[in-house]
């Protein structure tokens, strides 16, 4: 057990890139911005009411561990949005990822104004600047200190939506969820401007009253004149030295474009004939977008996939090493041929030929019929079952015999999987997969695969009793069944899509459907699938195995007859799960 958490660790430490830092650290202020949106909304309400949201806000926000990673969240996010702004050579033909980093490079020169007056002067002078104050200072100040808030708050908030949706556009539902979420993302920015607007006015009508004033605008609480210039003076700094950042930046791409182009060009040439010519430093996929070759790409070159995946022609030994986060992509893939290669990493030094693994698709589809959704990323369970013999059984039966009988057998299996809740997905001959999870848990997805497994061989036991008039021998078979993140989506041609899942988890379980063969026994089942199912850890036996493809062996559950699974049962600890 301690072997295979720390594999497991090791293996999600290896996926974790800088574009996985940065989602995290966006879904950090993203959080903090939503809660100030929805404290905003309360101004629709009363001044009261802004006030006690903004105690339950503080009191969370300004708590000393979540503090800490807030301002962690905000320099690394920010750090790696100027890294974003540096790295990326070529923006893909979409303007939704060149918009968003535009939108997130803004946002510290909307906000810091805000941040000073706030926080800095609470900070250096104890100020205690709350809503009458700041909305005070924005309604009867300069107007354009209202455009700017409300210029700062619809950046920020669309940047953050925009992070979101490049994330979750491959997650299970999100197409289903999609219109909701679309409501809130403009509910709550409305009702927060709303509020805001409300808040002011409610403010500025009070404000005409001595005593509020008197309350209200003390120099404990707006700070005296030489603090309010010395703020001024640190936000003007904090402006100049952020516009010379970025500056620096450009400057920087500037200057690493004319060394790239001084370097050389190099020649990359793609299995369809084209040759193009760019400079050093280039990714493929940025030298495609470039040169407007189709390229695959289902994430947008972020690593999260494997569909711009090519194969390098010749020597490949001068090529880069692979990334952490690449080499993570291609061991879950299952593939270690060192000339397999992410389109989206590799940054060749030198002329390279290759050929694409997957070819975009670059149909539009018939007219009045939408385009097909390309997948979705998610943890599905996938079980193998294969009929034994069916070789010698065509050898002495009719054609036709052999095909109603194996109708029979797959008919038997396809009863058994969609009783527990399973998908039949695809055929192949005799054999057949089935997805488990497509509209459950992942816990349940994996029972469900087990009790599908048992219900085939009782289906089957029961379907030679009805052909042992026929049969010389009973009909056998081999169950293979893991569970892993796959892409589920339509593949195909035209008319010809079809709905299947795609990924290193479905091939594990293909491989040990056939293991059964030389392991003499029915079923197999990973480890991951057994643990997740809540079973008693000593139900069945433990094995470790070698699958073809993976570099380490691979625990397992082995059941040798249809009785050993009947007989297992979901522990305690498992049920509670």
């Amino acid at each position: 057990m301690t072997i295979s958490i720390s594999h497991h660790l090791r293996t999600a430490l290896r996926g974790i890139g800088l574009r996985q830092v940065r989602l995290i650290c966006g879904i950090i202020l993203f959080s903090y911005l939503l809660s100030h949106f929805l404290n905003h909304a309360l101004g629709n309400v009363s001044l009261h009411a802004l006030a006690a949201g903004l105690s339950y806000h503080v009191a969370f926000w300004q708590f000393l561990p979540v503090a800490v990673l807030f301002y962690a969240a905000v320099l690394i996010h920010g750090g790696l949005g100027l890294w974003a702004l540096y790295q990326r050579r070529q923006f893909s033909r979409s303007l939704i990822e060149p918009l968003q980093l535009v939108l997130g490079l803004s946002i510290p020169a909307l906000i810091f104004t805000h941040i000073a007056g706030v926080r800095l002067g609470q900070t250096l002078y104890g100020h205690e600047k709350f809503y009458p104050q700041v909305l005070y200072s924005y309604w009867a100040g300069p107007p354009w200190r209202v455009g700017l808030m409300t210029t700062a708050l619809l950046t920020s908030w669309t940047h953050g939506c925009i992070g979101l949706h490049a994330w979750l556009r491959l997650k299970p539902l999100y197409e289903r969820a999609a219109p909701w979420l679309l409501a809130c993302a403009v509910l709550i920015p409305t009702l927060a401007l709303l509020g805001f607007y409300r808040g002011g006015r409610d403010v500025i009508a009070a404000s005409t009253s001595m005593e509020w004033r008197a309350e209200n605008l003390t120099s404990r609480q707006t700070g005296i004149p030489s603090e309010q210039a010395a703020l001024e003076t640190i936000m003007n700094g904090f402006l100049i030295g952020y516009i010379g950042l970025i500056g620096a930046v450009l400057a920087a791409r500037g200057v690493r474009a004319i060394s790239e182009r001084r370097g050389g060009m190099i020649t990359l040439s793609y299995n369809n004939g084209r040759i193009v010519r760019v400079p050093k430093g280039l990714s493929i996929l940025e030298a495609s977008q470039r040169n407007n070759v189709p390229h695959a790409s289902m994430c947008g070159g972020r690593a999260r996939c494997s569909t711009c995946r090519i194969r390098v022609i010749g020597d490949h030994t001068a090529l880069p090493a692979p990334s952490p986060r690449e080499a993570f992509v291609l061991s879950q893939v299952g593939t270690a041929d060192p000339s397999i290669r992410l389109a989206c990493q590799l940054r060749p030094t030198a002329d390279l030929s290759f050929f694409q693994l997957f070819m975009p698709n670059l149909t539009s589809g018939e007219r009045g019929k939408p385009r097909t959704r390309i997948g979705q990323e998610r943890y599905l369970v996938s079980l193998f079952v294969d009929m034994r013999g069916s070789t010698s059984l065509a050898e002495k039966r009719l054609p036709f015999d052999v095909v109603f009988i194996v109708n029979r057998f797959l008919e038997a299996v396809s009863q058994a999987v969609l009783r527990n809740g399973g998908q039949p997905n695809q055929f192949v001959g005799d054999g057949m997969l089935a997805l488990f999870g497509l509209s459950a848990t992942p816990h349940l997805a994996c029972r469900q695969a087990i009790q599908a497994a048992r219900d085939i061989a009782a289906n089957i036991a029961a379907l030679n009793q009805v052909l042992s008039h026929d049969l010389q021998d009973p009909l056998r078979f081999g169950i293979g069944i893991h569970g892993g993140e796959v892409i589920v989506g339509e593949i195909g041609y035209r008319d010809h899509m079809v709905f299947t899942a795609l990924g290193d988890a479905v091939n594990v379980a293909s491989r040990l459907q056939d293991m059964t063969k030389s392991l003499g026994c029915q079923f197999i089942i990973s480890e991951d699938v057994y643990t997740r199912a809540g079973i008693a850890h000593g139900s069945l036996p433990q094995q470790e195995v070698e699958i073809r493809g993976r570099a380490e062996p691979m625990r397992v559950r082995i059941a040798m007859e249809a009785a050993d699974i009947a007989a297992l049962t979901p522990s305690d600890e498992g049920a509670v799960a």
